[in-house]
C-alpha cells in the first residue's frame, strides 16, 4: 500500500516504475560487486532511464508542459497532467487574490516577455578549451546562449524577473557536462592550469542567488552541470546504504530506490528538480525530516573534488571519531570549496503504512501550542505542517470547482465547522500530517497526535485534506511565475526559531512587511503568510510567503528585495536564524557579520584561502561583506552589453 501512496505523493513525474515495486522487491537478489573489504553485500541497480516527457522550462519553474493559465472569464487552470490540480477549473483563485490584495487582476492584462535572441559574448580561454577537448566530447560542452543563460541563474524572484523583463548581466561563458568523477578531476586540474572559474550546477533550484556570476569576474566562468552523473552506483541492502551520484534528481532517486523497497526519506519542496549534490551543498532539509532527519543526518560520506584533489574515504562506518573531518565542511559549502560528485546515504525500508491526516484549530496560537506539546511527546509523524489563516484560505481558494453532491457536501462541512463547532473563518488554521512506518507504530502516532490536538481544541479534518495539502506543495510552486505576469511579485523565505519566539516572530515579520509596504505607498495590500513546518525539541522552522502588486512601481524587483531584507532584519531581531535550509548564497551574505563573530568569519575566510588559494571555485557565495544597512536598496545589477547570438556546441 505504501508504494501506491508514494506514487500519489510525487504525482506523474516519471515515477510509474513504482507500480512494479513489490514484485521486484520479492524477486531481486544482490549482485556481487567488489567492496573495499571484499564483501558482496552491494549490488548495482538498473540504470535510470529518463523519459522524453521530463523537459524542464527554461524561464519558469518546473516542467515545460505545466503552468497556471487564466481564462478570459477569470477561471484558472494548471496545464499538463502531472498533478492533482492539473486540468481542474479553479474559479475562486483570482477573485480571492484580488480580495486579499485589494487590487484588480485582469486575466487579459498579461505582461509577456520575448525569448532572448542576444547574449553577452563569452570570455574565451582557448587554452582551457583545448585542454578539456582531450577528455570531453563535443556533446559535453557548449557556448550556446540559452544554455549559458539557464546555467547563470536559480529561482529567486529577482533572477526570474530579470530573465523575463531585464537582463541578468554576467552569465557563464561555457557549460560542461562531465559523466564521471575522473572527468571532474580533470576539469579542476585544467581550471587550475589555465585560470578558469568553475561553478557547480545541480538542478538550478536555489533561491539564494548562488548561481549568479560575479559581475567583476574577468576570468572565463564555466558552469559544471552534474546531471549526467545521475545514477545510483550501488545499493547495500544488508548495511542499508547506497552511493548516489551528485547529479541524481530527487524524483529519480525516489523511483530507483523504491524499485528495490528502499527510500532516503528526503523530500524537500523542490524534490522533483533538486539534486543529491545540491542537497549537501545547501545543507538541505525535507518535508519528512521528523522521521528521516535532515540531509546531514542521512548522508554518511561525501565524495568531492577540490583544488587540492579528491576527498574520499576508505570505508564508511555508522559513526567515528577521527579528528577534524573535512566532510563536515561540505555541508552548506554552496560550491565554494569544490565539486561534490556523490554521497553515501542511509536507506530506510519503504514504509508499511503511509497515512495522511489533517486538523483544524480555532486559532494559530492554539495550533502552535499543539505543535509544542507534540514536539516533546516523541514518536513524531513524518511531516507536521501548521498553516496560518491566510495560507489556509489560500488552500481553499485552490480547490477545484465542485459539482453535484460535492457542492452540498462542501456546504455541510462548512456549516458544521463554522456554526456547530464555532470556528471563525478569519481565524481558523489547518495542520496537515503524514504518518509513515510500521502499522502499529503509525497507529500509535495517530492516537497520540489526535489526543494532543483535542487538548488544544483541534478537530480532525480527514485524510483527504491532509493528502491534498501535501500534494499542493508541488503544484503551487508554479504560481510564482503565473502571478508575475499578472503584475504580482512573490517569493518565499524561511528561518528557524526557538519555541518561545514563534508567535512574536510570526507577528513581528507580518507587521514589519505591512509597515514597510505602507511606508512606500505601494498599491493594494501586501500578501504575507506563514506556516510552521519541521519541528525540533528546541524550536521550529517557519516558512513565509510574501507578495505585492507591482504595476506602476518603479524598479519593483529592487523594492521587493528591500522589503524582504526588512523582514529578514525583523527575523534576526526576534531571535530567528538567517536560514533554516535555503542557505546563504549571495542573497544573504551581507547578514553574516550580524550572526557570526569576527573570529568565526575569519575562520571561513582563511579556510577558503587555504583550500582554494587561486579561487577556482569563485562563485563568491558567502563572501561576507562589511556590515551594511539591510533595509537599503541593493546595488543595481550591471547590464552587460549584448552581442549577437553565439550558438552551437562545436
Amino acid at each position: 500500500m505504501a508504494v501506491e501512496r508514494l506514487l500519489e505523493t510525487v504525482g506523474k513525474t516519471g515515477l510509474s516504475a513504482l507500480a512494479q515495486t513489490r514484485k521486484w522487491v520479492d524477486t531481486l537478489r544482490p549482485q556481487e560487486t567488489a567492496t573495499p573489504r571484499g564483501g558482496n553485500t552491494r549490488f548495482v541497480p538498473e540504470p535510470l532511464a529518463i523519459t522524453a516527457d521530463e523537459t524542464e522550462s527554461a524561464d519558469m519553474w518546473g516542467f515545460a508542459d505545466t503552468a497556471f493559465e487564466a481564462k478570459p472569464n477569470g477561471d484558472v487552470y494548471l496545464t499538463g497532467t502531472r498533478y492533482e490540480l492539473s486540468n481542474q477549473r479553479l474559479p475562486s483563485l483570482l477573485p480571492w487574490v484580488q480580495g486579499v490584495m485589494g487590487v484588480t487582476i485582469d486575466p487579459l492584462d498579461i505582461r509577456t516577455w520575448p525569448a532572448p535572441t542576444a547574449f553577452p559574448a563569452p570570455h574565451e580561454n582557448p587554452a582551457f578549451l583545448s585542454a578539456i577537448s582531450t577528455f570531453l566530447s563535443t556533446e559535453q560542452w557548449t557556448v550556446d546562449g540559452p544554455a549559458r543563460l539557464r546555467h547563470g541563474h536559480g529561482q529567486t524572484q529577482e533572477e526570474m524577473y530579470a530573465i523575463k523583463f531585464a537582463k541578468l548581466g554576467r552569465i557563464p561563458d561555457l557549460v560542461v557536462w562531465p559523466t564521471d568523477e575522473q572527468q571532474v578531476l580533470q576539469l579542476v586540474q585544467a581550471a587550475k592550469a589555465h585560470g578558469v572559474v568553475l561553478i557547480p550546477y545541480g538542478g538550478g533550484t536555489n533561491v539564494t542567488d548562488a548561481l549568479r556570476c560575479p559581475e567583476n569576474e574577468t576570468r572565463t566562468i564555466v558552469s559544471v552541470d552534474m546531471r549526467k552523473m545521475n545514477q545510483i552506483l550501488w545499493i547495500d541492502p544488508v548495511n542499508r546504504m547506497a552511493f548516489i551520484q551528485a547529479g541524481a534528481v530527487g524524483r529519480h532517486i525516489i523511483t530507483s530506490l523504491a524499485r528495490y523497497g528502499w527510500t532516503m526519506g528526503h523530500e524537500p519542496d523542490s524534490v522533483e528538480f533538486s539534486t543529491m549534490g545540491g542537497w549537501v551543498a545547501t545543507h538541505a532539509s525535507g518535508m519528512k525530516k521528523n522521521r528521516y532527519g535532515n540531509i546531514e543526518d542521512i548522508v554518511l560520506d561525501v565524495h568531492v573534488v577540490t583544488a587540492q584533489g579528491k576527498i574520499e574515504r576508505s570505508s564508511v562506518g555508522p559513526r567515528e571519531s577521527v579528528g577534524i573531518d573535512p566532510r563536515l565542511w561540505l555541508f552548506g559549502s554552496e560550491g565554494t570549496l569544490g565539486i561534490i560528485t556523490g554521497a553515501v546515504v542511509k536507506l530506510f525500508p519503504l514504509p508499511e503504512v503511509q497515512n495522511y491526516g489533517s486538523i483544524l484549530f480555532p486559532t494559530f496560537e492554539l495550533g502552535v501550542a499543539f505543535m509544542y506539546e507534540l514536539a516533546h511527546a516523541g514518536n513524531w509523524p513524518a511531516s507536521v505542517r501548521l498553516m496560518d489563516n491566510l495560507q489556509f484560505q489560500f488552500g481553499q481558494a485552490l480547490k477545484p470547482a465542485s459539482e453535484g453532491w460535492h457542492v452540498q457536501k462542501s456546504k455541510i462541512e462548512k456549516l458544521f465547522v463554522t456554526q456547530i463547532k464555532g470556528f471563525d473563518p478569519t481565524q481558523m488554521v489547518a495542520c496537515t500530517l503524514v504518518f509513515e512506518g510500521a502499522k502499529d507504530d503509525v497507529a500509535a502516532q495517530e492516537a497520540k497526535v489526535y489526543a494532543i490536538a483535542a487538548k488544544h481544541q483541534g478537530m480532525k479534518a480527514g485524510a483527504e485534506n491532509g493528502s491534498r495539502g501535501y500534494q499542493l506543495t508541488y503544484s503551487i510552486a508554479y504560481i510564482r511565475d503565473f502571478v508575475m505576469k499578472h503584475w504580482v511579485l512573490a517569493e518565499s523565505f524561511e528561518t528557524s526559531v526557538p519555541w518561545s519566539q514563534v508567535i512574536p516572530l510570526c507577528e513581528g515579520v507580518k507587521k514589519r512587511i505591512w509597515d514597510e509596504h505602507a511606508k512606500r505607498g505601494l498599491p493594494g495590500t501586501p500578501f504575507i503568510t506563514c506556516r510552521v513546518t519541521q519541528i525540533y525539541e528546541t524550536g521550529v522552522c517557519v516558512y513565509f510567503y510574501f507578495a505585492f502588486h507591482y504595476k506602476g512601481v518603479k524598479n519593483p524587483t529592487a523594492v521587493y528585495h528591500e522589503l524582504e531584507n526588512a523582514a529578514r532584519d525583523e527575523i534576526l531581531a526576534q531571535g530567528g536564524s538567517l536560514s533554516h535550509h535555503h542557505g546563504v548564497g549571495k542573497l544573504r551574505q551581507a547578514y553574516l557579520p550580524k550572526i557570526m563573530s569576527d573570529a568565526g568569519l575569519s575562520w571561513r575566510v582563511q579556510a577558503k584561502k587555504a583550500l582554494d588559494p587561486t579561487d577556482i571555485f569563485g562563485c563568491n557565495n558567502q563572501a561576507a561583506a562589511p556590515e551594511v544597512a539591510v533595509d537599503a536598496a541593493p546595488a543595481p545589477v550591471k547590464k552587460s552589453r549584448a552581442s549577437k547570438h553565439v550558438g552551437g556546441a562545436a
